[in-house]
């Protein structure tokens, strides 16, 4: 490969390849390290927690490339700054001492890099301090032993760092480490999945945080506690194996949840597995998956103009961040990199990569509460969503959580402002007013169960508004529909799949248009939806830009109804398919509704059968 190969264009083919694509990430940080080295700042926006802890959050995340690059025998130039900053970051008498810590503190996340190292490349890391310097670095990484930890994936961190200074010789706390572990069994729901923390959603954090740890864990412990290490083993297996629906075919995946800044994280469970040795699919699968997966990535705008990593999802974008995305925090899609620490004669970087393996056109997912539809041939992978009984406080949540379903191709929308559906971007959600233009949507389900294929969730937007939906998904088209049960007038939204929209090869808009259907085709597409019952009309809306993520520019095809007190039913066909060949969409084949004796029945065009019947009251 050439050395000044654009990094979009890195085949990605060799080991040689993957390491350099490490190398193109990395070389732009060099002008940020501190004058001490101890600090990495990317950039003037803020988190949650300090600058200064930020721009350690940054100086630590790196690690998590380097360090599984020079277990492989390889080296950086930037390590030099790496050891450097570790002598001054740790030391109580130099003024870029990383500080001591508090309860929940961000510096307990990014202990966990230095873990890592240290039970990795302790020749690199340890070897070379002084006795004090030993010291202050042990010292240092000890705190995490003292203090309050959230009770969700952050438990493992205190695991990786004692499981650090236990390889070196340091001081270390044994019973901590166990009370943790236990403590994330508990975490454990079923089909390889764990929960991130008590009564917690099942996101990217069972793969990229829970499974990921708890592997480096089997991996460096399996001689000293095999029991576990076994488990963890068996545990990802079968994890894999619901996973890999979550990808399609060109290594793209399904945008849901938080922390979608960290990006090619997203495929870093498979890294893991691969340096832990465990093999549900061979080697080959999971080398092609991690590769596609990369390449998709690295052909997306996610750099800033001077080659760092931005904060967003494939373009920079503050909305959708968290309140704990500081400039440094999407180098944790480095996690990815970990096979870097396996020698060049391990069987995963000698054998062929291979394609996915045959999947289903539908997968359920019982413990994270989806049901995945594949459509192969346009790279599609939808993930249908019957809600949670419980939420939590992070930002835009209901986007992330509670939509009716994402798409790796349309991705979904998160909120810009309270007022009107442009700043709400309502897509793949219905969301309900009080004739004030102030939206409510799904927040909590009271009630949910897959049955079959078949979603059903009950929610309440109000207290006196009792909403029942059923989904029944399918690709390209999918049912929605609702019993909405109210003592108020409502106004309601049913957004479809926000359509990504560009002038950039003068592509316009094609409209399909009447008061009960709509059809917006684009260069990226084609997003619809169809009324099958209720007197609603279709409306073409505009989301603010930067909303969606994948698109920064999207239309919305919606259906726009008045809901009076008392029970009313609503039922649409909702339709996308990624494509830019606009003569083969299949618009005309929407499923059709009768209303026989009192209960609503569903059809599709290709089978006499009803798919889906409900009982009106």
């Amino acid at each position: 490969m050439k050395p000044d190969l654009p990094i979009s264009r890195n085949p990605l083919q060799t080991r040689a390849d993957f390491i350099y694509a490490l190398e193109q990430i990395c070389r732009p940080l060099k002008p940020y390290y501190s004058k001490e080295c101890a600090r990495l700042h990317l950039g003037n926006t803020s988190a949650g927690y300090p600058d200064a802890i930020a721009e350690m959050e940054g100086f630590s995340r790196v690690l998590w490339g380097l360090v599984p690059l020079m277990a492989g025998g390889e080296t950086s130039p930037l390590w030099e700054f790496h050891l450097q900053g570790i002598k001054n970051g740790t030391n109580p008498y130099h003024e870029e001492y990383w500080g001591t810590i508090q309860d929940y503190d961000q510096r307990i996340v990014e202990m966990a890099a230095f873990g890592l190292a240290l039970a990795l490349i302790p020749e690199k890391i340890w070897e070379p301090l002084t006795s004090q310097e030993k010291d202050h670095l042990s010292a240092w990484l000890n705190q995490i032993n003292h203090h309050q930890i959230h009770d969700c994936n952050w438990l493992l961190f205190l695991v990786l760092v004692n499981l650090g200074l236990k390889k070196v010789g340091a001081s270390y706390d044994r019973e901590k480490m166990a009370k943790n572990l236990n403590r994330i069994d508990q975490f454990y729901l079923s089909s390889g999945w764990y929960a991130d923390g008590e009564n917690a959603h099942c996101d990217y954090y069972t793969s990229f945080a829970i499974h990921y740890y708890s592997l480096i864990y089997a991996k460096l412990m399996e001689a000293e506690d095999p029991e576990r290490a076994k488990r963890y083993k068996e545990r990802a297996k079968i994890f894999a194996h619901d996973f890999i629906y979550w990808f399609a075919a060109d290594g793209s995946a399904i945008p849901y949840g938080r922390s979608l800044t960290y990006r090619f994280a997203q495929a870093a469970f498979w890294s893991a597995l691969v340096f832990a040795e465990v093999t549900p699919f061979p080697y080959g699968v999971m080398k092609g998956l991690i590769r596609n997966h990369l390449r998709w990535w690295l052909k997306q705008p996610i750099f800033n103009p001077d080659g760092t990593l931005s904060i967003g999802y494939t373009y920079p974008n503050l909305i959708m961040a968290e309140n704990y995305n500081a400039p440094g925090s999407p180098y944790w899609a480095l996690k990815t990199f970990l096979p870097l620490a396996l020698k060049p004669e391990h069987p995963f970087w000698q054998t062929e990569e291979s394609p996915l393996p045959p999947l289903k056109a539908q997968s359920v997912q019982h413990s994270p509460h989806l049901v995945l539809c594949r459509q192969e041939e346009k790279n599609h992978v939808l993930a249908f969503n019957s809600g949670h009984p419980s939420t939590n406080a992070h930002t835009h949540t209901s986007a992330k959580y509670e939509k009716f379903v994402y798409s790796n191709r349309f991705a979904f929308s998160v909120p810009r402002g309270e007022w009107g559906l442009e700043q709400g971007a309502f897509d793949s959600m219905l969301a309900v007013s009080e004739n004030d233009q102030l939206y409510r949507v799904k927040r909590t389900c009271e009630e949910y169960q897959i049955e079959g294929s078949i979603i059903y969730s009950k929610w309440r937007p109000w207290a006196d508004v009792v909403i029942q939906t059923w989904l029944v998904p399918g690709s390209p088209w999918h049912i929605r529909i609702h019993r909405i049960e109210s003592k108020r007038a409502l106004d309601s939204a049913e957004g479809g799949f926000a359509l990504g929209i560009t002038d950039e090869h003068n592509h316009p808009i094609d409209l399909i248009q009447n008061k009960k259907e709509l059809l917006a085709v684009s260069a990226q597409g084609a997003s619809g939806i169809k009324i099958l019952y209720g007197d609603g009309k279709s409306k073409l809306t505009y989301p603010h830009a930067n909303t969606n993520l994948i698109h920064a520019r999207t239309v919305l095809p919606t259906v726009i109804t008045t809901i009076t007190p008392g029970i009313e039913w609503l039922a649409s066909a909702v339709f996308g398919e990624p494509d830019d060949d606009r003569d083969h969409y299949h618009w005309d084949h929407a499923p059709y509704l009768r209303v026989e004796n009192d209960a609503m029945i569903l059809y599709t065009n290709d089978s006499d059968s009803p798919v889906f019947c409900q009982k009106m009251d």
